[in-house]
């Protein structure tokens, strides 16, 4: 009777352990996908921030639309140039109304805003020297009273990036030690109840391979449920995330998507089998002393 509740405490605390591998593997498998999927979207993904930043074109109190208008249809032929957007004086007042309230610009007889033109540049000429040049161009228009850009917001991206991808690094190679030692103790514990069963196999002559061979065979197939785990996870938060960054999910596409879950695949695989084979490739070599004080 003991000996059943024995067995029975021991399956439990072997699932319950199989369970937690399976969901801190699938925890560090969604933060390697998520880095995988920036990896092989790096370029799209700061090309998108490039061509999304705005080159701002004031034009000058007394220019009238119709001349603001033929003057964009000249910006949009220059080279560089990957989109334009004409915004009207009562465009530019209402979007400053939402920006600083309407109260601000009661203070003014007329509205301060002049007509603009949004310049939306291709990410190759995001560079301070392409925009240097693209100012002076379209600084040397008569109609031109200003033109405005921000090139520290590229470079702040560029840095951020950087220091979120190596504190992602840091936190993946934690998560991952982790898991191997979560894999490890549900090696030892199912070694644990089955330790006579395999040193009389060894007496008998079975190879190290041909015991390690269920193991490793279980702990792939534990790495699997777990990258697929973690591939609903990722792919739930992408689901999630499309609406607010419609724009910028439409640099995904669904070869990325499946080198990404490719990769998610073959790592909690990996990570399953090579910790459980060394783990069984260092226990098996047991002798009965060290199966009794195992």
């Amino acid at each position: 009777m003991s000996t059943y509740k024995s067995n029975v405490t021991m399956r439990r605390r072997l699932v319950s352990a199989w369970i937690s591998t399976v969901i801190s593997l699938s925890l560090v498998l969604l933060l390697v996908g998520v880095g995988t999927l920036l990896l092989v979207n790096a370029k799209a993904v700061t090309d998108y921030f490039k061509e999304n930043m705005q080159v701002s074109v004031l034009l000058k109190e007394q220019v009238t639309e119709e001349d603001g208008l033929a003057y964009e249809s000249k910006i949009s032929a220059l080279p560089g140039v990957r989109a334009t957007r004409f915004v009207s004086r009562e465009e530019g007042v209402e979007e400053m109304s939402n920006l600083l309230g309407r109260d601000f610009l009661d203070v003014f007889e007329t509205a301060p805003v002049p007509v603009s033109i949004d310049v939306s540049l291709e990410a190759a000429y995001v560079q301070a020297d392409s925009l240097k040049m693209m100012r002076e161009i379209l600084s040397e228009s008569p109609l031109v009273e200003e033109v405005n850009y921000q090139t520290s917001l590229v470079d702040a991206l560029n840095a951020n990036l950087a220091k979120i991808s190596i504190a992602l690094l840091v936190l993946v190679g934690l998560l991952l030690f982790i898991s191997f030692v979560l894999i490890a103790n549900v090696v030892r514990l199912e070694l644990f109840s089955r330790r006579f069963s395999i040193y009389t196999m060894h007496l008998v002559g079975a190879t190290k391979g041909y015991i390690r061979a269920p193991f490793v065979g279980r702990a792939a197939l534990q790495g699997l449920f777990a990258a697929l785990l973690a591939i609903l996870l990722l792919v739930g938060m992408l689901f999630v995330l499309k609406d607010e960054f419609a724009q910028m999910f439409s640099i995904f596409t669904l070869d990325t998507l499946l080198i990404t879950m490719g990769v998610m695949v073959a790592a909690g695989v990996l990570i399953c089998a090579i910790s459980t084979f060394f783990v069984v490739g260092r226990l098996v070599g047991y002798n009965r002393d060290q199966l009794y004080a195992y």
